[in-house]
């Protein structure tokens, strides 16, 4: 079996490392029965922080191909994948081509590999936010779509599909659990603190990156005056994507908390084991947020992980300094303890494997 895998930013190269190791085992104990894995790099991120140190660190095998996509508008980058990966697998005649989440990426690998009668898999499949204004929103929709395979991360990714006929379609859905929740067991034991940070405990982790936020001057200026609040009674730590500083420069208020540079995804899980609190505009994040038992406080109107709002530790605030100085407040006195919540909410920490064991079975 050769299977293409198409990545491009920061959660995919995460969640590809799991999914590369479970294949790297099963092929030392069936070498009778083995799974080529060629990997795509669109580059979608580009800096050098957010993307060659998770190969590096996290032992996925090195891009067969590397793209360079990427800092465009959505058409032209999406446009752009797709001529190249398409000429790739013309040339490598996969038997599948691998995608995951909701990126550019993620649209443009599999549209290439559906106008060449070529199956798709997509792994977490099923989630919806139900906003159409979110890019990823459109990107989800539209690959769940046109693949064959579809590897959701919970239940309600299941019902979605479901919902949408997708029981009536000629397709697999298999809920495996999530591999992110993978990467965070496998992974934790590696950890280390972010060189440039002098604090070791007690302090808000914040991400900002959504376009939504940084996009709009208004938003951005009350978010940063939000976290600026903050900082006077707890330290506020925020890796800053390069795009989101710039950003942050043109405002008004000039931010007082702690700005990093963006960080590997070991440093991301000291902070998160090393924090009070976590408040980003993150998918991927909101669900690590939970891996590690913390609360979050997500600025945006929808969140496609339903389950966390549900069971309310993860909270939704709008883009307002009051709404948010007031939701830190009530969750840095919150005392309840995240243990009492159901564990297996995205699966038992073995998706990848399960991942494998159906995919020898096509």
């Amino acid at each position: 079996m050769k299977i293409i895998t198409v990545v491009g930013a920061r959660p995919q190269f995460i969640k590809a490392a799991t999914v590369s190791r479970a294949i790297l085992d099963h092929n030392k104990a069936n070498p009778q029965n083995l799974i080529e894995e060629l990997i795509i790099h669109t580059g979608q991120h580009y800096d050098a922080n957010m993307s060659d140190v998770f190969f590096e660190e996290m032992d996925i095998p090195k891009p067969t191909y590397t793209l360079g996509i990427g800092g465009s508008t959505h058409g032209a980058m999406t446009g752009q994948q797709l001529e190249k990966i398409e000429g790739i697998l013309i040339k490598e005649q996969p038997n599948y081509v691998l995608v995951y989440g909701d990126t550019n990426s993620t649209l443009a690998g599999s549209l290439a590999a559906a106008k060449l009668h070529i199956p798709v898999i997509h792994v977490e499949a099923g989630l919806r936010s139900f906003n159409m204004q979110m890019p990823e929103e459109i990107n989800r929709i539209l690959t769940d779509q046109i693949s064959s395979v579809l590897f959701c991360p919970t239940q309600t990714a299941v019902d979605n599909l479901n919902n949408e006929g997708f029981k009536n379609k000629n397709c697999k859905i298999i809920n495996v659990g999530d591999v992110m929740y993978d990467a965070a067991l496998y992974y934790s034991a590696k950890s280390k603190k972010p060189k440039t940070l002098d604090i070791d405990s007690d302090f808000v982790l914040v991400t900002i990156h959504r376009a939504d936020n940084t996009d709009d001057q208004e938003r951005l200026n009350n978010i940063v005056n939000a976290l600026n609040e903050i900082n006077k009674t707890v330290p506020v730590i925020c890796p800053v994507h390069p795009r989101t500083r710039k950003m942050i420069a043109n405002l008004p208020v000039a931010p007082t908390f702690k700005m990093l540079e963006p960080v590997s995804y070991f440093e991301m899980i000291w902070l998160l084991n090393n924090c009070k609190l976590v408040i980003t505009d993150s998918g991927g994040l909101q669900k690590e947020a939970y891996f590690f038992k913390k609360y979050c406080i997500t600025i945006r109107e929808q969140t496609e992980w339903v389950e966390l709002t549900n069971a309310g530790i993860n909270k939704l605030v709008a883009a307002v300094k009051s709404s948010i100085v007031d939701e830190v407040s009530k969750n840095l006195t919150n005392r309840n303890s995240l243990s009492s919540f159901d564990d297996r909410i995205y699966g038992a920490g073995n998706a990848s494997t399960e991942i494998i064991k159906f995919l020898i079975k096509l």
